[in-house]
């Protein structure tokens, strides 16, 4: 099974990663560059036991908008109503090329957090994230799917 198939699998909720998995397979995958991507995506992450996943889920992050290469909006949440809403107590990020595990491709830097999310490609519309937070000992591996525009 390729990586991307794999990935692919995860997202959709079939199966668990083994220890160590998420971090190979993200090595596999394709860099992407800023401009792919602009837009809006849903998120959602892989391990549920992390302090930073869990953080997320109580906070009922949605995922991320990319509305240009300096304007991010890294955190979308859903309100008691489960209306979208961008969730600006963090700050805002921008896009950005850097290198990662080897590869350079697009990272999204906090513009307050000492925290950089990292993308691979797993497919056209759905991305793989390595949270980099400087605070945490291990990074939380995340997905991202695009969201059609209307």
């Amino acid at each position: 099974m390729s990586a991307q198939d794999r990935l692919l699998a995860l997202v959709q909720g079939t199966g668990s990663a083994a220890p160590g998995e998420l971090e190979r397979l993200y090595d596999r995958l394709a860099p992407v560059s800023p401009t792919f991507m602009l837009g809006t995506w849903q998120g959602g992450v892989f391990e549920r036991a992390d302090a930073m996943a869990a953080m997320l889920i109580k906070m009922r992050w949605y995922g991320k908008r990319f509305a240009g290469i300096e304007n991010v909006e890294p955190l979308l949440c859903r309100d008691d109503a489960g209306e979208i809403y961008s969730f600006t107590g963090m700050g805002m990020a921008r896009l950005r090329e850097m290198s990662y595990r080897g590869t350079v491709s697009a990272a999204m830097i906090y513009d307050d957090q000492p925290i950089i999310d990292h993308f691979r490609r797993v497919s056209h519309d759905v991305v793989i994230g390595a949270m980099d937070a400087k605070a945490q000992e291990s990074v939380l591996y995340f997905h991202l799917t695009r969201v059609e525009e209307a």
